[in-house]
């Protein structure tokens, strides 16, 4: 005999379960041992200087920089045994002359760590990048999208990857026009300008596009980069400069796998990430896992600017100063418990250059009891997120 309807029976069941169950936080397994593996990165530049790079994996708790591989002899080599030497500056990076290397023409890497390993790339004929045809931008519901066309004219050339870096101007939160030097507050020189500067970034993503199944080797508008209306890059002037590289489709299909593997969003029926296949292996222990492709061919490069009158009206960009605040010397707390502190106590409060004073409050020279708005340099001297010197390509 039941005491009970069917549907409060059911509301039993359901709170029996909530009640009873648990749930556990999941830790997967990491392997506690820091994996070894040697990654090189960079390309041998088919007309210019070639950068490579040689470092060491980490595992995943490490949190500091990958540790550079230092000391090795390394140098590009064409198919007929002809060498290129590369010279070392900073640590674990290095750089050749400037070349120019025959198109068509086999080259590789081949270097010898400090340890005595001995490692080649596989060799790849050297192609001759054509000219990105343009870069352009459109205003967007999620922000400033940018796009890369080009094309190549003998329709021979059909995979490409991009890089990029970034300039922009911006400005701190306060414009000082005072500041301690030996022992003085005194007034700055408007040639100091701390209150205008540039700065700069390289992209870390990898773009990459074919043209395999298309008629023509033409790349239409292939996404770039995508700014947020709100981004600090938009305030005044943007500047985008773009580097194009044409693969091998053994090029393209190593990047496009990174890609994959780096930008996937992770979710339960997201594909699983790739093994990277490199075209460098090592000459001392065929069964070593080396990280990196190393492709050969010429970079193009094109550059532009957007100016902020270009732009919507109604954007509103951050200026990166929005936690920055000014106080005085006159606060009967904070600083100091005396809420008279003397003019030695003043200047001394500036020595160490935490604090910047930004404007002389009493405004009479004769006053030895002077006081001055300030705030932390952070927010003061934009030097400490960029350059005061304008750039040689700024327009």
């Amino acid at each position: 005999m039941s005491f009970c309807s069917a549907k409060p029976c059911s509301w039993l069941v359901v709170f029996f379960l909530l009640t009873t169950s648990c749930i556990e936080t999941f830790e997967p397994k990491v392997t506690k041992g820091i994996p070894n593996f040697l990654v090189v990165d960079g390309a041998i530049n088919a007309q210019g200087i070639s950068t490579i790079r040689l470092s060491r994996t980490t595992g995943l708790a490490q949190n500091g920089q990958a540790l550079v591989e230092g000391k090795a002899r390394a140098f590009i080599e064409e198919e007929s045994g002809r060498q290129y030497l590369l010279t070392e500056s900073p640590a674990g990076t290095y750089t050749s002359a400037s070349l120019v290397l025959p198109e068509g023409k086999p080259v590789r890497l081949h270097f010898t760590t400090a340890g005595g390993r001995e490692y080649v790339s596989d060799y790849t004929s050297a192609k001759y990048t054509p000219p990105i045809d343009s870069i352009t931008w459109r205003p967007t519901s999620l922000g400033l999208q940018l796009y890369v066309s080009t094309h190549d004219a003998n329709d021979q050339l059909r995979y490409y990857r991009w890089s990029y870096d970034e300039t922009w101007e911006f400005t701190s939160a306060y414009t000082s026009t005072f500041k301690y030097e030996n022992g003085k507050i005194v007034e700055r020189d408007p040639l100091e300008d701390i209150y205008h500067c540039w700065t700069s970034e390289n992209s870390t993503r990898i773009r990459v596009s074919t043209t395999q199944k298309l008629e023509q080797a033409v790349v239409s508008e292939s996404p770039l980069t995508l700014l947020p209306f709100t981004s600090t890059k938009l305030r005044y002037k943007y500047s985008i400069r773009a580097k194009q590289y044409a693969l091998s489709q053994e090029e393209y299909a190593y990047w496009d796998a990174l890609s994959k593997n780096t930008e996937t969003l992770g979710t339960l029926f997201d594909p699983l990430p790739s093994q990277l296949s490199g075209n460098v292996h090592s000459l001392t222990d065929a069964s070593e896992v080396v990280v990196g492709f190393i492709g050969a061919q010429s970079i193009t490069e094109k550059r532009i600017f957007i100016d902020r009158s270009e732009l919507p009206k109604d954007w509103v960009a951050e200026t990166g100063y929005e936690r920055c605040g000014v106080d005085t010397m006159l606060r009967p707390h904070g600083i100091y418990p005396n809420p008279r502190p003397t003019p030695a106590d003043v200047i001394q409060f500036f020595a160490d250059g935490q604090h910047i004073p930004i404007e002389d409050l009493q405004q009479d020279p004769r006053n030895p009891e002077r006081y001055y708005l300030y705030s932390v340099a952070e927010c003061v001297d934009c030097r400490k997120r960029g350059t005061n010197v304008r750039p040689s390509f700024w327009k």
